[in-house]
């Protein structure tokens, strides 16, 4: 067996920095119990339980209330199936009661320092534990926090950090949810609006400034009217979970906006909150008010690494408990990391106790946060066994069969950075997944872009090339032309290059492959010609993903003309670049995006079950496919890609309509000049057209209702979409051929 390694081994381990030159108290602690994980007050004392394959003994450490002076320690008398575990009865202590509500406390753990078996044991440092429901302090990056000698890598720091480490607070308390109800919206119905709830709020002009960049202001009456008027259903938000800004971006005086960085997978961010001392309820009052305008709220999770970064970086929490049963080891090289997120180390989804940690937590938060779903960024490395990715690993048998997270809405970014990372399309039935094969098709179809018209059919329709053959559903593929990460709608058709020098990296920092078009002028200008050409795109753009089949997903902003000034990669930018300007919206952009959605939720064009292209016994087709002279395209017509003209012929809607008008046609030409549509027999009403020069005017007039119908042929103009609705046709349209899947 290895060397414990003991204070005596490293001398400073008793020594808790300037201001606690003494050695803490002893402690009086009983076995307790292995469970829950964490440290929880249960009214007479403290149950403390952490998990650690490898270690030696773990202590619990008290601080007193400036968090920097530490008190009392003892180690945790018992050991169950890997669980360290120990009871702390309040008054069996002399003196004042210690480890109530409020306590600030922290872990030492004892174990072999041998990096080159992948551990790194060194009791010098306090550690957080793993289930802290608070995490108090700011972290500097000092040179104390590393467990590693700076100069001798393979050799532990003497130095006690305690004074000014992040220390937990024990937390005990309860929060009336009063007639909270989950809006559980249908898949079909849902819309889902990517926001980060700092750029969402820190410019908007009808919130207090006080409660600007925060949960509260989210949750603020002002910030809920737009996003209802919208016709939103659902927000993700980007990480609001306790995060750590890099010390790259600490040097150069930048932090790390977005927060995928996670450091606390219990905790609201702090930094999140207008009142920092109340940020859990804080936060549940804002998902309480969010659920009050049916709006659901889902979180951007970050279990695919953690804030500890490569072998260079701190020792926080367990890369100190228990570094080779957290992270993921090269066999060859354990003293390193398998860095398949790109942030120098990868959570080990294999190991009992990191599975039970993201099971944990994400139950945590729908059971005590009444969250509604979450996104699992570079979600592969949650499936990732010994020999790849496993669909049915057990990380998504786990989720599966948990009665709690059977009934959220569940959505990859289905990759990461590993090999064989790529897996749309592979997760599991009723996942939902980011499906950037759609947004880089509708990029390519309407910007220039290399794309068939076949590829474009397929993205409109589910992509069922990737779906269907696995009994998947059409709304699991997430559509979306933007998100957080890349160009903004606006900075699309108004940018060629990407410009992220503020990012300190030299612009190499970034998508290089945006697929977009500055229409003439690269950034911004004032010739009308330009802008009127970027004006028709964005609406074409939103137009095709909000009347597509599959679940939309909108990135906030976007609907207001939001501009990041060529940034397609602010994640460290927390300033005006990427706040939301909302005294520069685009108001007749965002009653365009309103309108849209007011037509899907009316219509839902393309439904949520999949088409097949055939008649049914009245020899009407469900879903037919058009060339501009109204026949139906011919096999070789699906892999030219010399044509952005297309119509698609829905016979069967997805939702049938009193009117009796049930057929619908979608009308879309990407082509720089007008031409006219061949319609199919009958009249047809026209519910919008994209290129009117005054959206909010077209839709009075286009909105179903208006007698004056149009027969024969439809002006279709340049860089424009078209929704009509008429009679139901026999006239027969082919499916399309069979398509290779989308490039990546």
């Amino acid at each position: 067996m290895d060397e414990l390694t003991t204070p005596s081994t490293l001398p400073s381990a008793r020594r808790t920095g300037p201001d606690s030159p003494t050695r803490p108290a002893a402690l009086q602690l009983e076995a307790g119990q292995p469970w829950p994980l964490g440290v929880h007050w249960d009214g007479q004392g403290l149950n403390i339980a952490v998990a650690s394959t490898h270690a030696q003994a773990i202590e619990l450490c008290l601080f007193d209330g400036t968090g920097r002076i530490e008190t009392h320690r003892a180690r945790l008398p018992a050991c169950s199936q890997d669980i360290w575990h120990g009871y702390l009865r309040a008054d069996a202590q002399p003196g004042r009661p210690l480890g109530g509500p409020g306590q600030l406390y922290g872990l030492r753990a004892h174990g072999p320092w041998r990096p080159d078996r992948g551990h790194r044991f060194n009791p010098c440092k306090l550690l957080l534990d793993p289930y802290a429901r608070e995490i108090v302090g700011q972290f500097n990056w000092g040179a104390e926090h590393f467990g590693h000698d700076g100069h001798h890598p393979l050799q532990p720091d003497p130095r006690d950090n305690a004074a000014t480490a992040l220390k937990a607070r024990v937390v005990h308390e309860t929060f009336d949810w009063g007639d909270d109800r989950a809006p559980r919206t249908a898949l079909a119905d849902t819309v889902i609006c990517e926001l980060h709830v700092k750029s969402y709020t820190r410019l908007h002009p009808g919130l207090p400034e006080p409660l600007r960049g925060t949960y509260a202001g989210l949750a603020h009456g002002a910030s809920l009217a737009h996003l209802q008027a919208l016709g939103i259903t659902a927000v993700s938000l980007l990480p609001v979970q306790h995060w750590l800004d890099e010390q790259r971006l600490v040097a150069l005086g930048l932090s790390n906006h977005w927060g995928y960085n996670t450091l606390g997978f219990f905790c609201p961010s702090p930094r999140l909150a207008a009142d920092p001392a109340d940020a859990r309820n804080e936060f549940r009052r804002m998902v309480r008010r969010l659920h009050a305008a049916g709006i659901e709220v889902l979180l951007d999770v970050v279990f695919n690494h953690s804030a500890e970064a490569d072998e260079h970086g701190p020792t926080l929490c367990w890369r100190g408990l228990d570094n080779a049963g957290s992270y993921r080891l090269p066999p060859e090289r354990p003293a390193a990391y398998e860095n398949y997120s790109g942030c120098g180390n990868t959570f080990d989804i294999r190991q009992p106790r990191v599975l039970q940690l993201v099971m944990d937590s994400l139950r945590f938060w729908v059971g005590e946060m009444h969250v509604d779903g979450f996104r699992f960024d570079l979600a592969t490395t949650l499936g990732r066994g010994d020999s790849g990715f496993e669909r049915d690993g057990p990380f998504f048998k786990a989720v599966l069969q948990d009665p709690l997270l059977q009934r959220v809405k569940l959505i990859a970014e289905p990759w990461d950075l590993g090999p064989g990372g790529y897996q749309v399309g592979n997760f599991p039935r009723g996942w939902l997944e980011w499906n950037d094969g759609f947004r880089d098709t509708v990029r390519a179809f309407w910007l220039g872009g290399a794309v068939t018209r076949g590829q474009f059919a397929h993205a409109l329709a589910g992509s069922s090339h990737r779906l269907q053959a696995r009994r998947r559903q059409p709304g699991e593929s997430v559509n979306y032309i933007v998100s957080h990460d890349g160009f903004t709608l606006r900075d699309l058709v108004s940018y060629d290059f990407r410009h992220n020098q503020a990012n300190g990296e030299d612009n190499r920092d970034g998508h290089g492959h945006n697929l977009g078009w500055n229409c003439g002028v690269e950034g911004e200008t004032d010739d009308p010609e330009v802008l009127w050409r970027r004006g028709r795109l964005q609406r074409a753009l939103l137009a095709t993903l909000l009347l597509s089949q599959g679940t939309p997903m909108l990135a906030a902003g976007d609907e207001i003309g939001h501009s990041q000034q060529g940034n397609n990669n602010p994640y460290c930018q927390d300033n005006p670049t990427s706040w939301i300007a909302w005294s520069l919206a685009d108001r007749a952009l965002a009653g365009f995006t309103a309108r849209l959605l007011a037509l899907r939720r009316q219509w839902l064009p393309l439904r949520g079950t999949w088409y097949t292209g055939l008649p049914d016994a009245r020899g009407v087709h469900d879903l037919g496919w058009l060339r501009r002279g109204g026949t139906a395209l011919a096999d070789a017509d699906w892999s030219q890609s010399e044509s952005r003209v297309l119509g698609a012929l829905i016979g069967d809607p997805g939702r049938a309509q009193a009117s009796g008008q049930r057929a619908l046609l979608l009308l879309f030409n990407a082509e720089p000049l007008d031409t006219d549509f061949q319609l199919p027999r009958g009249a047809w009403t026209c519910l919008l057209d994209s290129a009117e020069d005054d959206p909010a005017s077209a839709s009075a007039r286009h909105d179903g209702t208006d007698p004056d119908s149009v027969q024969g042929r439809y002006r279709l103009r340049a860089h424009s979409v078209a929704l009509l609705a008429g009679p139901v046709t026999t006239q027969p349209h082919r499916p399309p051929a069979p398509l290779a899947p989308d490039p990546p």
